[in-house]
């Protein structure tokens, strides 16, 4: 009996000497927590009290508060009741800009990627080029609300931007001319009398209609074959993305899935049969600026073996926000989730590596875009120009799509390390 007693005993003082623990380890991290807010507190006093001037209470406070949210990630921020109101609601009159989307990251704005057809695509903006400068003004720790600020303004007049691009040893200057921001949101057209080529520039709230249509459209000139451009795709709406991926895919299966620590796992699902039959191939081109929506797109046809993935390594941004107003006025806007292609990869930070890795240099993209330029001021009228001899990334999709042996940049390296 004495044994018994004793195996029993065992387990419950076992059981309950981990509560204690846990108790004490939940303790301390709420004394941690009442120590930084005291340092908090210690350093604000001490300011108050000692700066050379009488400090506003108001700056000191939103000060703190826009690095509290800028120290999490490149999408978290604050905003004062004026920036709140002003993001949240439409504003009069017309304004124009230069056509970038844009992230925070290391304390400076970001560009995730500059949009086809736009002042900032022309001149040759390049995703991941960081913004140092806006007319001079140092970017270093201010919003990204108010980088947009600055870039924005009347159709017609410029902007410079200072640029810092990775590989290039000096800054980069780029004087640019405001418009007003109107992009088609697919542009298509034949690649040869079989392979039909669809560029989604943007997940704009037309994407889904406008690539239902230009799939038709090249179906009746005898497409069965299909080059999918999302380079430089900043992404959109989530709702348009789902509704594309189910251009590709069969219905019912699984798009992607976010999971947050508060707001638990949501699932989204294609609704419908596919507009481009399942046995048709389809090549996706990516680069570093393909983000968001396109990632969620890029990932869904990745994981099911629907899409050969071709390009460079995505951006990376997979993560949910949301918009939270507090009782003065002032919101935060808050990451609350991330995004999981259906193989359960974190799309945040990581990116989506291409099947075929095939590089594009900037030097060569500057060309391309010149090219296609002139050939415009020369009187080229077409809607969509394709030069695959300066674009080794569309050129190795239509050799894929041919039956042609494409070589990756590993493949490559090793050919010239043999």
């Amino acid at each position: 009996m004495k044994k018994v007693s004793l195996a029993l005993t065992i387990p419950i003082v076992f059981v309950g000497g981990f509560l204690v623990g846990a108790k004490a380890e939940q303790n301390k991290k709420h004394q941690s927590d009442a120590d930084y807010i005291r340092l908090f507190m210690d350093v604000f006093e001490i300011t108050k009290q000692n700066y050379v001037v009488n400090p506003s209470t108001k700056k000191m406070i939103y000060g703190a508060l826009n690095g509290m949210l800028q120290s999490l990630d490149p999408f978290s921020d604050f905003f004062t009741p004026s920036e709140f109101k002003e993001f949240t609601q439409d504003t009069e009159g017309e304004f124009g800009g230069i056509g970038i989307e844009i992230a925070r990251k290391d304390g400076r704005p970001i560009v995730i990627a500059p949009i086809e057809g736009t002042p900032a695509y022309r001149a040759g903006i390049r995703a991941g080029d960081v913004i140092i400068k806006i007319n001079g003004k140092d970017t270093s720790n201010i919003s990204l609300f108010k980088v947009i600020k600055l870039i924005k303004g009347k159709p017609g007049t410029t902007v410079t931007l200072t640029i810092f691009r990775k590989g290039v040893d000096h800054p980069l200057t780029f004087k640019l001319t405001r418009e007003i921001i109107k992009v088609p949101a697919v542009k298509a057209t034949m690649v040869d009398n079989h392979i039909g080529y669809i560029k989604l520039v943007q997940f704009q709230e037309n994407a889904y209609s406008e690539l239902a249509k230009a799939v038709k459209k090249l179906e009746s000139k005898g497409a069965n074959e299909f080059i999918f451009d999302l380079r430089n795709d900043p992404g959109g709406l989530l709702t348009q993305a789902i509704k594309v991926a189910n251009v590709f895919l069969p219905k019912d299966k699984l798009v992607v899935y976010t999971k947050g620590r508060v707001v638990g796992e949501h699932k989204y699902y294609t609704k419908h049969n596919p507009l481009i039959p399942m046995q048709d191939k389809v090549v996706v081109l990516v680069n570093g600026g393909t983000a968001s929506a396109a990632e969620i797109v890029t990932g869904a046809l990745k994981d099911y073996k629907r899409a050969t993935v071709i390009g460079e390594k995505t951006f990376g941004k997979g993560s949910v926000q949301n918009l939270i107003p507090l009782e003065n006025g002032a919101g935060l806007k808050l990451t609350i989730a991330y995004w999981y292609t259906p193989a359960g990869i974190c799309i945040n930070k990581k990116g989506i590596m291409p099947d075929i890795l095939i590089k594009f240099p900037a030097k060569e993209q500057e060309e391309l875009i010149k090219t296609i330029e002139d050939m415009r001021l020369k009187g080229d009228k077409q809607k969509v120009i394709l030069l695959p001899n300066k674009d080794p990334q569309l050129k190795a999709a239509i050799d894929y799509l041919e039956g042609k042996p494409v070589k990756s940049e590993k493949e490559k390296e090793d050919e010239k390390a043999s």
